[in-house]
């Protein structure tokens, strides 16, 4: 349970120098570097916002023909691929990757080139088809569709805005048209036109035109200088050559796959040239040197002092100053370390925290285990992260935290289902009278949560108030630390006076003894003890809890408020009936889950039926459970506990590192 002291160093170097000193930073990662002040006209900062936007567009360019071929030519990858971790490279392996890297760029150019190049390929194709659709109806037509008939006749190619038979058609030809003698095919007819030919003397033209005018005759949108039958076979022919085209494209992008890891390397280059920029823009600089700045943690200054002997460079190392921030980073066992990060997610500590890490962990493995509740499930649990932790150990350091904590969060549920009796539910009841006609039970070591609720609900209300006063007694802890002793005893210790007072009362009530079912012989002076100590406790929360106001009247207003914080201490109490709650819900659904695989009895059918409701119904029930019993486990930390005594506010420690997505460096000694 700590937070590991930070040392402020100060690094004077050689302007030539600096790309292989912070390219060495960077492999370190163990310098979380920070802004230098100018301190005179000598010393300049640089703008590399040129430099960011050339990287920038680099590595997306990069990203994009990684994406292009996974879509073209996808990477098959093991099962559990995500947890073997990152290929490591050597130093002497990543310069060679440098010194080779203009290969690598070009076909990424390349790829982002013929992805582009199929893309406007699949668009004259979508262009060239769209031409084909619309001459489908003037297939029947042996002439261009341009034509407008010879020297003595007239055509008129066109449309009708209905659908007519050529009786029809002629029909009203020969109604508003008399003397016209005309020659009519109805090319093709759809519901809503007909495609139709019309030929007749120039001397009639006019008249023929108007008949047709009046019926809607319009001329095609685009007519085609080859007959539609040619163009068509054109059209065919010119989208076939696109295709042929575009599968060469594909082809030659697929050719690139022997490339990706090369073009992943890229990725990660490109991300630590703009990370290391960021950090000169940090750095004070004249023509011929630079000053570096940074926090790093105290365990690393003699490996770091001497790593910087190779270079031309002066370090300074000294403690922060007492009002400085420092950045905070969090060192502890292999039990506790686990569950830094639920503490990350609430806050890091702040200055005049402690790390509660160690504390907050077993009262999360207890919470957890008693949320869910079930010995089977937890052996899951804990099996599975056990084997995947052991197999996989260079999963990234963040995931193998995560499986850590639940092994021993499913340890803990192993031990609270024993105490219960629960394995998958009832199973062993269940199964034994179905499918054996026997009676064997797995008896619980403690008590049946099903049939003694009420005892539970006060053994949880007694965890939660043992982790709510451990909360207390931190702060208490804290402030007595700090000096302010007169807080530390009236905003903790009357409230341990008041709420122990009033505990040690409700329990001789016989409200609570017949709810429980337990007598307790507390001797009448204990009784009378408890409620002398709760009536001084309240007095001196009354009293102390405005002490900072002059005013009487305001002093007695917030010592009365202050006395009001009792109803949220008896929220935050009831808060842990949800340890009844999820640990009941885990155990009665799972007992639910047994007697519906079980109601087609001991059949051949029956035992299929029972062994894929058992398989599917606890794998679910597991996912919701322990899903339930994280995030309530996590509100309980956070409100009930850390409410009591911790601020946060600290900021995580964040090191000039190589945060590379795809590869890692490998340690050298």
């Amino acid at each position: 349970m700590a937070v590991i002291p930070m040392k402020k160093m100060t690094l004077f170097a050689l302007r030539h120098d600096r790309k292989k000193l912070l390219e060495f930073l960077q492999r370190r990662g163990v310098v979380e570097v920070t802004d230098v002040p100018l301190s005179d006209d000598l010393f300049q900062k640089t703008d590399s916002s040129r430099q960011f936007a050339h990287f920038d567009r680099c590595q997306n360019s990069v990203r994009q023909a990684l994406e292009l071929l996974d879509s073209y030519a996808p990477e098959k990858k093991p099962m559990f691929s995500s947890l073997q971790g990152k290929p490591e490279l050597t130093q002497e392996e990543y310069d060679r990757q440098v010194a080779t890297h203009e290969e690598a760029i070009s076909a990424a150019r390349r790829i982002v080139v013929l992805s582009r190049s199929i893309a406007e390929q699949k668009a004259e194709q979508a262009r060239l088809e769209t031409q084909a659709a619309s001459l489908r109806p003037w297939l029947s037509l042996d002439v261009s569709m341009r034509f407008r008939g010879t020297r003595l006749t007239q055509a008129f190619i066109g449309t009708v805005p209905e659908p007519l038979k050529l009786e029809s058609l002629l029909t009203f030809l020969a109604e508003e048209a008399p003397d016209a003698a005309v020659h009519a095919e109805i090319l093709s007819t759809s519901p809503d036109q007909t495609c139709i030919f019309v030929l007749c003397l120039k001397s009639r033209s006019s008249e023929v035109e108007a008949a047709l005018r009046s019926h809607g005759f319009s001329l095609p949108a685009s007519p085609t200088k080859l007959s539609p039958e040619e163009t068509s076979a054109d059209l065919a022919e010119r989208v076939q050559k696109l295709g042929t085209q575009i599968a060469k494209d594909e082809e030659e992008i697929v050719l690139f796959a022997s490339m990706r890891p090369r073009i992943e390397f890229l990725v990660d280059y490109y991300a630590m040239r703009r990370e290391k920029y960021q950090v000169i823009d940090k750095l004070s600089q004249t023509h011929s040197a630079f000053v570096l700045q940074g926090f790093m943690p105290a365990p690393a200054q003699n490996r770091v002092e001497k790593d910087l002997e190779g270079f031309c460079a002066a370090a300074e190392f000294s403690d922060p100053d007492e009002n400085e921030e420092t950045p905070v980073l969090l060192k502890n066992s292999r039990f506790t370390e686990p569950v830094e990060g639920v503490v990350e997610m609430y806050s890091m500590p702040g200055k005049h925290d402690i790390d509660p890490t160690t504390i907050m962990s077993v009262f999360y493995y207890l919470l957890f285990g008693m949320m869910l509740s079930d010995a089977a499930y937890g052996l899951v649990m804990a099996i599975t992260c056990f084997v995947l932790v052991k197999k996989f150990p260079k999963m990234p350091a963040s995931l193998q935290k995560t499986l850590r904590m639940f092994l021993w969060c499913g340890v803990f549920t192993v031990f609270w289902g024993a105490m219960f009796g629960s394995w998958f539910g009832d199973a062993a009841t269940l199964i034994s009278k179905t499918f054996f006609q026997t009676d064997f039970t797995i008896a619980p070591l403690w008590m049946d949560p099903l049939k003694d609720p009420m005892k539970l609900l006060m053994v949880c209300f007694a965890i939660g108030l043992i982790h709510m006063f451990t909360g207390l007694g931190i702060h208490f802890y804290q402030l007595w630390k700090s000096g302010d002793k007169i807080g530390a005893i009236s905003d903790v210790g009357c409230w341990y006076g008041l709420l122990i007072g009033l505990v040690v009362w409700l329990m001789n009530t016989d409200m609570l003894r017949s709810m429980v079912k337990l007598n307790l012989a507390i001797p009448p002076a204990v009784i009378a003890a408890a409620k002398i100590l709760a009536g001084l406790s309240a007095i001196g929360i009354i009293v102390m809890a405005g002490r900072d106001s002059r005013s009487p009247f305001k002093r007695a207003l917030k010592g009365l408020y202050g006395l009001y914080g009792i109803t949220g201490y008896l929220s935050d109490v009831l808060s842990y009936a949800r340890l009844l709650a999820l640990g009941l819900a885990t155990g009665v659904i799972a007992s639910v889950i047994n007697q519906m695989g079980a109601m087609l009895g001991d059949t051949p059918f029956g035992i299929i039926v029972f062994i894929l409701v058992f398989l599917v119904g606890h794998v679910l029930n597991i996912a919701i459970n322990l899903l339930g019993a994280y995030v309530h486990t996590n509100r309980l930390q956070y409100v009930e506990f850390f409410g009591k005594f911790y601020e946060g506010g600290g900021e995580k420690f964040t090191p000039f590192a190589a945060n590379t997505k795809f590869f890692t460096f490998k340690e050298e000694n």
